[in-house]
């Protein structure tokens, strides 16, 4: 027996803002398609690909990682854009949950490698959604311009399989390895990830900020 959506999956909460004008007005211009599978399909990319990826910029407080937060940003990192998914899939009529799963990075930037010490990423977020009958798991955290420069292969959704991390990139290197996973929640467990994030990252943290340019390290490390 499958695990079941309930209520829960389609109503909003602060973090998962599916009520929100702005949620509601990006749900209704992008969930197109004739069938829930293929409105699905297009929920994800356009969260994947019209929000920026960029983990220097993390705002751990529930205004930053609320979904429209996310839209009036225009980026955010795994969590804030999977709950960005979340929420307008509520808005659509598709049951949704956050996932999470600590993840071991074989790729990132060298400032990213000299101030958090360790490739393990706590708390990857994720996006379940409730499609003919099962969860299918959707990661919508790397938009395709940042695949592309980084030779990754990007993440596409049919709806049927789930979107995971690959394990090797385009040419063959380590890229993800999923270490853990920690479950499907109905809401963002904010408490748990910023208590954690703070004792993993301290300096991480400290270090993020108004001066740091994800966009310009990849620039720098990839050419392009």
């Amino acid at each position: 027996m499958p695990d079941q959506p309930t209520p829960a999956h389609l109503a909003p909460t602060a973090a998962i803002d599916s009520q929100h004008p702005a949620v509601q007005a990006f749900a209704r211009a992008h969930a197109q398609g004739s069938t829930e599978r293929e409105r699905a399909v297009a929920l994800v990319h356009a969260v994947r690909d019209g929000f920026r990826y960029d983990p220097y910029r993390i705002d751990l407080s529930p205004h930053g990682m609320r979904a429209s937060t996310v839209l009036a940003h225009g980026y955010g990192w795994c969590v804030p854009k999977a709950t960005l998914l979340a929420a307008v899939a509520r808005a659509a009529g598709i049951p949704a949950r956050l996932g999470f799963a600590d993840v071991r990075n074989h790729l990132s930037t060298e400032r990213m490698r000299q101030t958090m010490q360790t490739d393990l990423f706590i708390w990857h977020g994720y996006t379940e959604l409730w499609l003919d009958g099962a969860w299918r798991k959707a990661t919508p955290a790397f938009n395709i311009e940042l695949c592309e420069k980084f030779g990754l292969l990007p993440l596409d959704f049919d709806g049927v399989h789930d979107s995971i991390y690959h394990a090797f990139d385009a040419s063959g290197n380590r890229h993800m390895e999923y270490v853990q996973q920690r479950g499907a929640f109905d809401d963002l467990p904010l408490d748990r990830i910023a208590a954690d994030f703070h004792r993993v990252y301290g300096a991480w943290m400290q270090g993020m900020g108004a001066h740091s340019d994800f966009a310009a390290d990849v620039a720098r490390e990839t050419g392009a």
